[in-house]
Formats: structure tokens, C-alpha cells, sequence
């Protein structure tokens, strides 16, 4: 048995458009389910996946001409640690999914949780990242920025110290309760019992427009790109649309990657005219597969309404990687793109999934370069206005740091001068406490 290549997508050019990134495609199979392959399961033993994997990787992986000759089955416990073995240095993204994780992350797009994911910023401390609409978390009035002081009557610190938060939260399972203590930027704090319950993960959040300089300004947050994006952007550009903004602030701060035709969807409605026609990306795989190599054009893909800007703000941690990393350096030859924060993660580089008996795999196989040629930003990309990210407010906030900085920046045509001047961090990977979601996988750990 080969792996399955194909996974979710029709073809080469459907594979590529929508495969890539910290990414998953779309199949032959209409209901959207990782369908296609040979699901009889008996023959799968740790010794067989163990060397289909191999011999997949010894094809298909990017940096396959560094792969040892051969590779003894019966070492490695599981295919996972195959992938520990032959992983290069510079690969620090090509992970494996069960196909329950599949589904969940990129195709039903659900978990049961509370509906919010949080970030440790102390030993001590842990604030809320972003809420998803609808979820038990929203109900109740949590919202980024709050601070989770206490679980069931146990204060967090208590909890992080003995390292029983996690537990404390409890499985992921309907119907599951907790007593949750936060406090809101302003001091107020607030006691609710939440349940548990399936949420879907909207990917757009935060949508709106200000005022800024008298003039109208757009503004999204963007989670990820999975299969429910295309929509979830339409909507944000309809209102963006009909407000007839100015200028438009999209922040990437903490997307890890996902469907590639995503970012081609939002650089295309952002820009427009100005990128119509013209080449948004260029895949390039390993030597023995450069007959695979494309070059994508701009495409609205699932999208209606264009803004035909010539200049985008995009806001950026060290957890903005792949797809996210892909709408800078694809428009960037076309129109003016001013990045905020922090430098980007550095994936120019993504795969097409593989299906491996109960397992998807996700090994790097293919580079991205934008219309000029240019990529290889394995170091990310820096900003042009550095700004140390901090949960202080709730999303498109002006007491958020990084939305601060992009007003300033439509205001004064440059960038803050505390952001010029201060210290910032290279990336998030330089802070302690603080996991960076470099894909999929990743995200999955900062939920509840």
C-alpha cells in the first residue's frame, strides 16, 4: 500500500491551492471526511506503518536527498518516532495526526471545551487568548484579556504551582462543569459554572470597523484557515465592503497555518484589482518531484466582495506561521505590506497530507516562494514596526499594543516611537512561559 497522497484533494492543482501551510486539503469524498484510502486496518501493524512511512518520506519529503539509505522497521516503537529519526534540523513543523484529530482540527472543526484558549504569561497567571462565538465562554461574558484567577475555588497560582491546572480543567468531555473565576481588564471579577459542551471554532474574530485619523479603518483577527474560513472571511469583508473602509489591520498574531487557498482568498479580496492576474505563489518540491512544481495566481477563491487597497497592515507574533506568513510574502511584491509585532515564526515551506492507515501525516514536502522568487525565511520575517505582543485588551482594542501601533501608524505614516526604540522580543519563542502554535497540533493544547 502507497501512501495515500490524494487524501482530501482532487487533483494536483486542487491539492495545491488547498493543501499546504499547517495545512489539510479537500478530497474526492464530497461529505469532506479523509476518505480515498484503504481503511482495512488488519494489516497495519507498528512494523508496516513504520515502513510505508519510510518509503513515503524517502519520495516525497522535501529534504529527502538527506534521508538515510535505509531505516530498520522494528527499531521505533511507533511511525511517530520514524518521524523523529528522519526529521532534518531545519524542520521543526511536519507532525502526524490520528484521524479523529483530522477531523476535529480541519474538517467538523470542533472540540468539546468551555470555548476559549488561554495563555500562561506568568509562573503565576493565566490570561484568556480569544473566546469562540456561541461557546459556553461567550455566554457567560468572558472575553480576551480576562484573567482566569481560580478553578473550582482553587486560585491558579496554586494550581500552576503544583501543576494540577490542566487537571483542574478537566477532560474534554460534554457535559463536564467547572467553576470559573476571572477578572476582566478593568478589575471587576466575575464567578460562573460552565459545562462543557461541542464547540464550533469560528475562525474570524473580532471583525469591525473604527474610526481612525477620519478616516474608516477594517479590522480582523483570523485564528486559522480551515474549511469554514472561506465563509467566515466573506462576512468580514461584506461589512468592510459596505462601511467602504480606508485602510484594513489583519492580525495573524497567534494563526499557526492551515488551508493555503485561505491566504490566497484574503490577499485577493484585500488588494484587489492591484493583484488580479498576476502570480500569488510558486510551489516548489524536492528534485524528484519538480514535474509537481505550480505557480498559483491571485484568486478570490471563495470570495465576493474586494477592497482593491494598495496598502494592508498585518499583525504578527512568533506564532504566525505558514499560511499567515504567505499572505506578507505573496502581496508583497504587489502592494505595500507594513507588519507589526513580533517576527513571524519562518515556515516557507508546507505539505500535502498523507493518509497512513488510522493516521494522517503531515511531512514537509514542498517549498513556497512568492511571484519574485523570494522565500526561505526560515529565521521569519521581520516587522517593519516591532511591538512586544501582551493580552491588555479585547481584540481591534486601542489599549492593545499592537492595534495601537497600526492606528498610530495610519495617523502618522510611521511607526511608533516606542516601538523604534524598546527591546522587543525576536519572536515568541523567547518567552517562558509562552508555547507558540506553529500549526494545527499545536492549537489544539491552549484549548478549553
Amino acid at each position: 500500500m502507497k501512501l495515500e497522497k490524494s487524501l482530501l484533494c482532487i487533483g494536483i492543482t486542487l491539492a495545491l491551492s488547498s493543501c499546504g501551510g499547517s495545512d489539510s486539503g479537500s478530497s474526492g469524498s464530497s461529505d469532506g471526511s479523509a476518505g480515498g484510502g484503504d481503511n482495512n486496518y488488519a494489516f497495519c501493524s507498528a512494523e508496516y506503518q513504520n515502513e510505508e512511512f519510510f518509503e513515503y518520506m524517502k519520495e516525497d519529503y522535501f529534504w529527502a536527498s538527506q534521508l538515510q539509505e535505509s531505516l530498520d522497521p522494528e527499531a521505533f516503537d511507533d511511525v511517530y518516532a520514524v518521524l523523529e529519526e528522519l526529521r532534518v534540523p531545519e524542520d521543526t513543523y511536519s507532525y502526524i495526526l490520528t484521524e479523529e484529530e483530522y477531523d476535529q482540527l480541519f474538517v467538523s472543526a470542533t472540540y468539546f471545551g468551555f470555548g476559549f484558549s488561554m495563555e500562561q504569561i506568568s509562573a503565576s497567571r493565566v490570561k484568556i487568548r480569544f473566546v469562540y462565538d456561541g461557546s459556553p465562554a461567550a455566554a457567560a461574558g468572558m472575553e480576551r484579556a480576562d484573567e482566569i484567577l481560580a478553578i473550582d475555588g482553587v486560585s491558579v497560582s496554586e494550581l500552576l504551582a503544583n501543576g494540577e491546572f490542566n487537571e483542574a480543567l478537566g477532560p474534554s468531555e460534554q457535559g463536564l462543569s467547572r467553576e470559573i473565576t476571572w477578572q476582566k481588564p478593568d478589575g471587576t471579577e466575575q464567578t460562573e459554572l460552565l459545562s462543557k459542551v461541542e464547540v464550533e471554532t469560528n475562525t474570524v474574530m473580532g471583525a469591525q470597523t473604527y474610526t481612525q485619523n477620519e478616516e474608516t479603518v477594517g479590522y480582523f483577527a483570523l485564528d486559522s484557515f480551515i474549511n469554514r474560513t472561506g465563509g467566515d472571511l466573506n462576512n468580514a469583508f461584506d461589512l468592510f465592503a459596505t462601511e467602504g473602509i480606508n485602510h484594513l489591520v489583519i492580525d495573524v498574531r497567534y494563526n499557526g497555518g492551515g488551508l493555503i487557498r485561505y491566504a490566497n482568498q484574503i490577499a485577493t479580496q484585500t488588494a484587489g484589482s492591484n493583484v488580479l492576474g498576476k502570480t500569488f505563489l510558486q510551489y516548489r518540491f524536492n528534485e524528484q518531484n519538480s514535474d509537481q512544481n505550480q505557480t498559483l495566481p491571485f484568486s478570490l477563491v471563495d470570495g465576493v466582495e474586494q477592497l482593491d487597497l494598495d496598502r494592508v497592515f498585518v499583525l504578527t507574533t512568533g506564532s504566525s506561521c505558514s499560511s499567515s506568513e504567505i499572505i506578507i510574502n505573496s502581496l508583497s511584491p504587489h502592494i505595500e505590506v507594513v507588519t507589526i509585532g513580533e517576527q513571524t515564526c519562518g515556515k516557507p515551506v508546507g505539505q500535502q497530507p498523507a493518509e497512513l492507515c488510522d493516521k494522517i501525516t503531515f511531512a514537509i514536502n514542498f517549498e513556497t516562494v512568492n511571484s519574485e522568487g523570494e522565500g526561505k525565511y526560515y529565521d521569519g520575517i521581520e516587522p517593519n514596526c516591532a511591538v512586544e505582543d501582551e493580552i491588555k485588551a479585547d481584540w481591534g482594542s486601542p489599549e492593545d499594543p499592537l492595534t495601537a501601533a497600526a492606528n498610530t501608524y495610519i495617523s502618522t505614516g510611521s511607526c511608533p516611537v516606542s516601538a523604534a526604540s524598546a527591546e522587543i522580543k525576536k519572536s515568541a519563542q523567547a518567552r517562558s512561559f509562552v508555547k507558540p502554535i506553529h500549526n494545527m497540533k499545536d492549537k489544539r493544547e491552549s484549548l478549553q
